[in-house]
């Protein structure tokens, strides 16, 4: 674990690094340029900004999505590791799209407020998979078990198992159990007792 941490720390600055240069170019973008303005350089300091807004938005996003990607194997495997880099990149991607749009003038609010009812439509059409991943956030990060240990599940609607993880997804993670493989949503495993296996040693006979 040290050497992980050793490795992550510089290529995590850099992300930030990133991230911080591409705030000061919007920033700079917003207050100073104009892209209605009669001089045609007050007009190009917005889309220069908005041109490094892009570039160090989305190399910041990449790096972010490496390191996490990297923290994420380590801990839940590649199953869990591969999407969690999808999202924190495309969530990198989006938030640099909409800086740079925004500093072109094309007034993403009316956008965004247009979107807002059909997002509350899709956000409780995948309350459920959102509560997964949500929760396969949380147990990723807390880490109560990793890939090959034996524990033991105790939950109200689910009842008791135990068997051997052999995958933490982000929506489900797989238990190994003497009946076979049992898929478990997140959501349960999160809100039920999880423990280590411990088998009963058996006591010799007079």
């Amino acid at each position: 674990m040290w050497r992980i941490d050793e490795h992550l720390r510089p290529d995590f600055r850099k992300a930030v690094g990133f991230g911080l240069i591409a705030m000061v170019a919007l920033v700079i973008g917003t207050q100073v340029g104009d892209v209605q303005a009669a001089s045609w350089r007050e007009r190009l300091i917005p889309y220069a900004c908005a041109l490094l807004v892009g570039i160090f938005g989305v190399t910041a996003s990449r790096t972010a999505a490496n390191e996490v990607h990297r923290v994420a194997v380590a801990r839940a495997g590649d199953e869990a590791a591969t999407p969690l880099r999808i999202i924190v990149m495309l969530g990198g991607y989006l938030a640099s799209l909409f800086a740079a749009c925004d500093l072109f003038g094309a007034g993403l609010q009316h956008l965004l407020v247009g979107g807002a009812v059909t997002g509350i439509i899709l956000g409780l059409a995948a309350q459920p998979v959102l509560g997964n991943l949500f929760a396969g956030l949380v147990l990723l990060f807390a880490r109560p078990y990793l890939p090959g240990h034996r524990i033991r599940v105790i939950s109200g609607p689910l009842g008791e198992h135990s068997g051997v993880i052999v995958s933490a997804g982000l929506l489900y993670t797989v238990l190994e159990t003497d009946e076979g493989p049992l898929n478990i949503p997140n959501t349960v495993l999160l809100a039920a007792g999880v423990g280590p296996l411990v088998k009963a040693e058996t006591t010799p006979q007079a």
